[in-house]
């Protein structure tokens, strides 16, 4: 009997022990449970700080979902997320700083290291949406308009305007004022001597007919575009110091520019060609800024209606992306001796500003 009691002893505490391992086991696979679900329920503003311990390919697989469609919800989107991809394979020149262990992959935010400074109504606004796609640039959608009206604010209100970025993404911005303004240069140089300047030009003569349209349709009742365009229209002298017709003397304000940065800094794209052929414009645009093109002819359609290219349905949309209605509008007819006085005037402007650019726009 002594034997059969010891022998049911010994099972009770088997038993017991197996039930205690058990009751641990469950412990811990509920626990990894409710971690694993907290990690996959991150909210944006915590992934968009959070440090990446492991290689970026497994930063976009895992959050670039998300940030894509926080993106999408938003109806003005102020800053441009790096579109969803689940590998950073060929976005880099080098494929082994991808896989540095020690590179910080942390997101911040940063002064911009490429500016769009203008000019208006040259294609700005295009070129800023195209290159959106790009993922190894950051974009604030909104104009700052830092360097030439709130540069009273300092530089640390401008940063804290800058999109959150991580390491080796370019952050820019884009306000076509600065062009035009005479502060502007100083003020830029002075934050860095080493910044990328971007400059979309377009025909003076068309740019101007596109300016004074906008300005039609938010303010009627103003005098037409042939009134506006001259001092006196019956000597035919130009009044230079109407904004359309001004902000078109290029060479003029390049000037500026050049006395704190050097040519190489500054790359010029040629409007027209920003419509025909955005893909070929992109790609100089891409090596300026040292990316590899990523953005090629695939990513566009031209759209008729409008007038413009438009980007291709991107993943995860269900349309088409064009410009807004304010971008496309139909221009009004202007008198054509009125186009040939200012092509007679804008000629030496143009000659002077291709021999500045090295480059020949073809505006005749």
């Amino acid at each position: 009997m002594a034997s059969l009691y010891n022998h049911c002893s010994d099972i009770r505490r088997v038993l017991q022990k197996v039930l205690v391992m058990f009751s641990i086991f469950t412990l811990c696979a509920s626990l990894f449970y409710l971690l694993a679900g907290c990690c996959n329920s991150l909210p944006l503003d915590i992934v968009d700080s959070i440090a990446v311990t492991q290689s970026p390919q497994l930063f976009y697989k895992t959050y670039g979902e998300r940030f894509e469609n926080n993106f999408s919800n938003s109806t003005s989107g102020m800053v441009a997320p790096a579109p969803v991809i689940t590998s950073l394979e060929g976005t880099r020149a080098s494929g082994s700083e991808n896989d540095n262990p020690g590179k910080d992959w942390t997101a911040v935010r940063r002064l911009p290291q490429a500016l769009i400074l203008g000019v208006k109504k040259g294609g700005t606004r295009a070129l800023l949406e195209f290159l959106r796609l790009h993922p190894d640039i950051r974009a604030l959608g909104s104009e700052p308009h830092f360097f030439d009206r709130h540069y009273a604010r300092g530089m640390n209100w401008y940063r804290s305007m800058m999109p959150k970025a991580l390491d080796g993404q370019i952050v820019m911005e884009k306000t076509p004022r600065y062009f035009v303004t005479a502060e502007t240069p100083a003020r830029i140089h002075s934050m860095s001597k080493d910044i990328k300047l971007i400059v979309v030009v377009r025909d003076p003569i068309t740019r101007a007919i596109s300016d004074y349209t906008q300005i039609i349709s938010k303010t009627h009742d103003i005098p037409s575009f042939e009134t506006l365009t001259f001092k006196n229209r019956t000597t035919g002298q130009i009044d230079s110091l109407w904004s359309p017709i001004w902000i078109g003397l290029y060479a003029q304000h390049l000037e500026k520019w050049l006395a704190y940065f050097s040519l190489s800094q500054i790359h010029f794209v040629h409007g027209e060609r920003l419509i025909s052929d955005p893909a070929g414009e992109l790609g100089k645009v891409q090596d300026f800024l040292g990316l590899q093109r990523i953005i090629t002819d695939k990513h566009f359609y031209f759209n008729k209606t409008k007038g413009f290219p438009c980007l291709k349905k991107p993943e995860g949309s269900s349309k088409p992306h064009c410009l807004g209605k304010t971008k496309g509008r139909t221009h009004p007819k202007i008198d054509t001796e009125v186009i040939k006085k200012l092509k007679d005037f804008y000629h030496p402007h143009n000659l002077k500003f291709y021999q500045m650019a090295g480059q020949d726009f073809g505006w005749q």
